[in-house]
């Protein structure tokens, strides 16, 4: 997700942001929020710590949908390319709104529930999406956000067992499930996903209850309050996207190595916004794509830095960059001319004005352990 600037004064806060304060969290603007970059351990450690045990996210500022109706799915599908009408319940699934050219408005997670669909947007494009949404499926079912809930994510290793202390039906939960369970005296939605490659869960949790359950959480030794610099590097090692800056509407699923988002029924059917450049580009080839870049020597490549063949002709730019503490160097993702895609091509990155030499890589950067069962 994409922040903007906004002034301190107008900035909104989670239902943990006191929380956040007592615990020493370095606050900083985000979508729009008050929201902590690093606590006193520092995002190197909050990244290693969530890798080895586990890490509590404050998402909070993500916007959760509900969409009512019968006809629910079948409204969703007309502008996403996922398979929402064959989404089992209680199961999870990842997608995008597109325009219709194919450029990707924002990526999103869906849950199929027993009367409704549950729905994930990113924290900055989430009044553009509600608006979306109400604009095109209020015709065909209710579109209600939930303003009244937290949403916290337990990344990590360690995450089921300490998790299994609250509530033990979790740890036969499923990877992109859902279940609704009673914890700390709070009804909550907890999901088995997470943005960091980790196993992992999502807690949906009424705002009243959000700081007694983080608490809860926090109590537990292997567990650590983690910012948004962590998660921003964790998710760059796992290859994973971030909103307006890996994938936007400049992008389209295919170029951003997202296809696999768009199953046989969808791609056959068609339906959904940009169907024909999809089809276009999943024939012929894009003319583009997005990479792992791994930059020699220890220099991280930020993102738009310009990326060039070995004769000096600029042929894409980095979209993401840092270290990669997990991955023992610095990581890049990028988009870069097809010719150039294959893991291997040797590239010169442009950083600060001095050439440095660079190779296409395999993403994720580190291995995902999601919970398969």
């Amino acid at each position: 997700m994409a922040d903007s600037p906004t002034s301190l004064d107008s900035l909104k806060t989670t239902p943990l942001h006191a929380l956040h304060r007592e615990l020493g969290g370095k606050m900083v603007p985000f979508a729009g929020y008050d929201m902590p970059v690093q606590y006193p351990m520092g995002v190197l450690k909050e990244h290693l710590h969530t890798r080895a045990a586990a890490g509590l996210f404050d998402v909070s500022h993500m916007g959760q949908v509900r969409l009512s109706g019968p006809d629910a799915a079948k409204a969703l599908e007309t502008i996403v390319p996922g398979n929402i009408e064959g989404l089992g319940q209680d199961r999870t699934r990842y997608t995008l709104f597109l325009n219709d050219t194919a450029g990707i408005l924002d990526d999103l997670m869906v849950t199929r529930r027993a009367d409704h669909l549950f729905v994930v947007v990113n924290a900055a494009c989430k009044e553009q999406d509600l608006a979306h949404m109400r604009r095109h499926l209020s015709d065909s079912c209710a579109v209600e956000e939930l303003t009244d809930r937290a949403l916290l994510a337990l990344q990590g290793p360690k995450a089921a067992e300490v998790l299994a202390r609250l509530a033990p039906e979790t740890t036969s939960m499923k990877f992109m499930s859902a279940a609704e369970m009673t914890i700390e005296g709070a009804e909550i939605v907890v999901s088995r996903l997470g943005y960091t490659g980790e196993d992992g869960y999502e807690l949906s949790i009424p705002a009243d209850r959000a700081e007694a359950v983080a608490r809860r959480l926090l109590a537990e030794e292997e567990v650590a309050p983690i910012g948004l610099g962590a998660r921003d590097s964790l998710r760059l090692e796992a290859g994973l996207c971030l909103y307006g800056h890996d994938i936007d509407i400049t992008s389209t699923p295919i170029e951003a190595d997202l296809g696999w988002t768009i199953g046989k029924r969808r791609r056959e059917e068609g339906g959904f916004p940009g169907h024909g450049v999809v089809m276009k580009q999943i024939e012929e080839g894009p003319e583009k794509k997005r990479v792992g870049i791994r930059p020699d020597g220890r220099a991280p490549a930020r993102e738009g830095t310009e990326i060039r063949d070995g004769r000096g002709r600029p042929i894409g730019v980095v979209t993401s960059g840092g270290f990669g503490p997990s991955a023992d160097g610095p990581v890049a993702m990028g988009y870069v001319e097809s010719d150039f895609a294959a893991p291997g091509t040797a590239v010169t990155l442009m950083v600060r004005g001095r050439p440095l030499a660079a190779t296409v890589a395999e993403l994720p950067f580190v291995a995902h352990r999601y919970f398969r069962g």
